[in-house]
């Protein structure tokens, strides 16, 4: 009697698990599929009650004197957000990131325009899965193209969350202040 039970059941199991097999690896395509067609794009604004990192922060500080909103754009929706300052001087903190910033945007307006010599991300979130490496890609491709960028460099919150994005997406620790901590991604 088992043995016609097996003989029954055992092509109906194995014929179930190779068809959930095919839904499952159809479902993960299609997590990241928004990946491919997302751009970045540089934002007059942001949502600031979005950001988990530095929500104190308002849109007039984020596009202050040598700061930037990027943003990854898939399908007429943003999907991550970086904010971002460009320096000639690792800050240590958010007042010094905006002076050090402030300092290198009067500095190019009697030089050549470029502002700083290296980017500081200073908040980066994600509304979608895989966005906040995605965006962290994005921005690294755009230094590299830039003529007077060579570093990029983080501000991040003494957070164990910060601490092991940054590492899984290849950023060395720099340096620990008294409440931030630097990471640096390698630009070649």
């Amino acid at each position: 009697m088992i043995k016609i039970l097996n003989k029954k059941f055992k092509p109906r199991i194995k014929a179930r698990i190779r068809k959930n097999k095919r839904i499952l690896n159809k479902n993960i395509e299609n997590l990241f599929e928004w990946v491919k067609g997302a751009k970045l794009v540089e934002l007059k604004e942001c949502n600031v009650e979005e950001d988990p990192v530095r929500p104190e922060l308002n849109n007039d500080f984020r596009t202050g004197f040598g700061r930037k909103i990027y943003g990854v754009m898939y399908k007429r929706e943003i999907h991550a957000v970086m904010c971002f300052a460009y320096t000639n001087k690792i800050p240590k903190s958010v007042e010094e990131l905006e002076k050090l910033s402030t300092d290198a945007f009067l500095q190019s307006t009697m030089r050549d325009q470029n502002i700083g010599q290296i980017a500081i991300a200073y908040t980066v979130w994600s509304k979608k899965k895989g966005g906040g490496k995605l965006i962290v890609k994005e921005v690294f491709k755009k230094i590299k193209k830039s003529n007077h960028l060579n570093r990029l460099v983080t501000l991040s919150p003494l957070t164990e969350m910060a601490s092991k994005f940054h590492s899984r997406n290849g950023a060395k620790l720099l340096q620990v202040n008294k409440t931030t901590q630097n990471f640096e991604y390698k630009v070649i």
